[in-house]
């Protein structure tokens, strides 16, 4: 057989690359890349660079806890900056969400599976309710109102398939963590009613 036919490995020999160590400067380059990206909150931002760590530290075969205090210097350093700040990214994360129509109750467990602190959602809810009461309108009922038009419940269903699927709108519109009197009073609309809100 002859030796160059043999295959090498594909880290073998001396022109294979080794993975570069963790270092500072690669911890602040991660987290401006991936700042630069995303709107993140202070724990997405954490977990993104330790699972950077993580990966990095499996090729080298090194303990990724070694690096756990450059990881929380980095992030602290993103905060002092005001490029991570979790009521600006609670604020706006909130007010895409509610575009989309997403309720109370399930816009609280997206933040919270963000990291966002639970204090921190409640504040920014009572905010949301105050602008709503002082500006005369129902925030919930509108998410409402946007989630059925989205998904094409209720009163923006064709006509004749309507009654045919109201259970079926109603258990969507309760899965999305709507109250059932909302949902029952959005679902059953009339068409001119629907669109206009």
């Amino acid at each position: 057989m002859n030796a160059a036919n043999v295959a090498k490995p594909a880290n073998a020999g001396p022109s294979a690359k080794a993975t570069p160590p963790v270092t500072a400067a690669y911890l602040e380059r991660a987290a401006l890349h991936y700042l630069e990206r995303y709107s993140a909150s202070v724990a997405m931002l954490r977990r993104t660079l330790q699972r950077r760590v993580e990966k990095r530290c499996r090729l080298r075969d090194e303990d990724p806890s070694v690096h756990a205090e450059a990881i929380e210097a980095v992030v602290a350093r993103a905060v002092s900056a005001g490029l991570v700040d979790d009521a600006r990214f609670t604020a706006g994360r909130m007010a895409a969400l509610r575009r989309r129509g997403t309720s109370a109750r399930a816009l609280s467990a997206k933040l919270a599976a963000k990291g966002v602190a639970r204090d921190l959602v409640t504040e920014a809810m009572a905010a949301e309710r105050d602008a709503a009461d002082a500006e005369g309108t129902d925030t919930e009922e509108a998410a409402a109102m946007a989630y059925a038009k989205r998904r094409r419940l209720g009163p923006w269903r064709r006509p004749e398939t309507r009654e045919a699927h109201r259970d079926r709108d109603l258990a969507a519109m309760a899965r999305a963590g709507f109250a059932y009197g909302l949902a029952r009073r959005i679902v059953e609309a009339e068409p001119e009613e629907g669109p206009e809100s």
